[in-house]
C-alpha cells in the first residue's frame, strides 16, 4: 500500500542527492502534478530553486492568477513568463496531434533553457508521472500519444530532469498533496499541452478564445449542478472545439457556426476512464449557456465514449 510520508521523505532526499549544490527549475502548471512537484523540490533545495509557469496563451480562463496564487501561498521562488505568441507561432498551420505536442514540448524546453541560463540552474524538475510515461510510449511500450513533458521533449534538451513523481498514478500523487497541504490536491486533471489538445485542428488565438470560454462555462455549470446535489462532479469534465460547422439559426438569420462537445469522465489513475452521465436538465443548461454567450457556436454535442476505445482528452 502507498504511504505518502515515506514516499516525501525518500523524494526530498532524492532530489538533494541528485542536485547537490547546483540549481534547479521547475516547470509548474498550476496542476496537481507540477504543484506538488515543486512543493516537494522546494523542500529539497529551497532558494536553489525558481518555479517557471509559462503562460502559452493556451491555459484556462483565470489559470496564470490562481497559479500565482497558489505559488506565493507554497512560498517558492517563481516567475510568470509570457509566452503566449512564441508558442502561437510554433502551432501555426500544424493540425496533426502529435505534431502539436512535438511543437509544444520542443517550445517548452527552450523558454525553459532560457530561464535556466539567466538562473544559472543546470536541472530542470519536472511533474512527469507513471501515465505520461506509458502513454507515451517509453520503455518498449507503443505510443498512444506523446505527452509534451516525455515524448515531446527534444532530444537536446541543455539540462538533467529530475522527476521525482515519475513512478506515480494520479491518485497516489494526490495523497502526497493533502500530505503536503497543497491548495491543487483537488483539482481536476489539465494536459500538459493545455486547450492546444482540445482545439481540433489549427491552433488560432480566435479558436483558442472560443474553447477557453466553452470550458470554463461546461466546469461552471457542472460545480454548479454538484454543489446543488443535482450530479456526482466528474473526475475531469471540459468542452472541446471541433473542426465543425454546420447551419442553424439565430435572431432569425442563418449561421454557419462552430461545434463543441461536451466531456466528463470517471477515473481513477487516467489509464481507463468511463464516461460521466450528466444529467439531461445540466446538458441543457450547458448547451444554452454556450450557445448564448459564445456567438460563434451554434451546436453543442455529448460525448459517451469510454476508455479504451477513446482516450479522455480528444488529442
Amino acid at each position: 500500500m502507498f504511504e505518502a510520508e515515506p514516499f516525501i521523505d525518500e523524494k526530498v532526499k532524492a532530489v538533494k542527492d541528485q542536485v547537490g549544490d547546483g540549481k534547479a527549475i521547475i516547470a509548474v502548471s498550476g496542476g496537481v502534478d507540477s504543484m506538488v512537484c515543486a512543493a516537494l523540490a522546494s523542500k529539497a533545495l529551497g532558494k536553489n530553486l525558481l518555479a517557471v509557469f509559462v503562460d502559452t496563451g493556451l491555459m484556462r480562463k483565470d489559470e496564470p492568477e490562481e497559479v500565482r496564487s497558489m505559488l506565493t501561498e507554497i512560498g517558492i521562488n517563481f516567475r510568470i513568463v509570457d509566452a503566449g505568441k512564441e508558442f502561437f507561432s510554433a502551432l501555426r498551420g500544424i493540425t496533426d496531434p502529435e505534431a502539436k505536442r512535438k511543437a509544444i514540448g520542443e517550445r517548452f524546453i527552450r523558454v525553459f533553457e532560457k530561464e535556466a541560463k539567466g538562473f544559472g540552474a543546470g536541472y530542470l524538475v519536472q511533474g512527469t508521472i507513471a501515465p505520461d510515461c506509458i502513454e507515451s510510449g517509453t520503455d518498449g511500450k507503443k505510443t498512444i500519444k506523446s505527452h509534451h513533458n516525455v515524448g515531446g521533449l527534444p532530444k537536446d534538451v541543455g539540462m538533467e530532469l529530475v522527476e521525482p513523481l515519475r513512478e506515480l498514478y494520479k491518485e497516489e500523487v494526490r495523497e502526497v498533496a493533502r500530505k503536503l497541504n497543497v491548495k491543487a490536491s483537488e483539482r481536476q486533471p489539465f494536459p500538459g499541452p493545455a486547450l492546444a489538445v482540445r482545439c481540433l485542428g489549427e491552433v488560432t488565438p480566435e479558436n483558442i478564445a472560443v474553447v477557453r470560454e466553452a470550458c470554463f462555462i461546461v466546469e461552471d455549470e457542472i460545480v454548479k449542478a454538484s454543489k446543488a446535489g443535482r450530479m456526482k462532479l466528474p473526475w475531469q469534465y471540459f468542452a472541446v472545439l471541433l473542426p465543425v460547422r454546420s447551419v442553424g439559426v439565430r435572431s432569425d438569420d442563418r449561421t454557419y457556426g462552430k461545434t463543441v462537445a461536451v466531456r466528463a469522465v470517471e477515473s481513477s489513475d487516467g489509464m481507463t476512464a468511463a464516461h460521466s452521465d450528466i444529467p439531461g436538465s445540466v446538458l441543457n443548461d450547458i448547451s444554452k449557456r454556450i450557445t448564448s454567450e459564445i456567438k460563434e457556436i451554434n451546436r453543442v454535442v455529448y460525448d459517451i465514449t469510454d476508455k479504451p476505445p477513446g482516450t479522455i482528452e480528444w488529442e
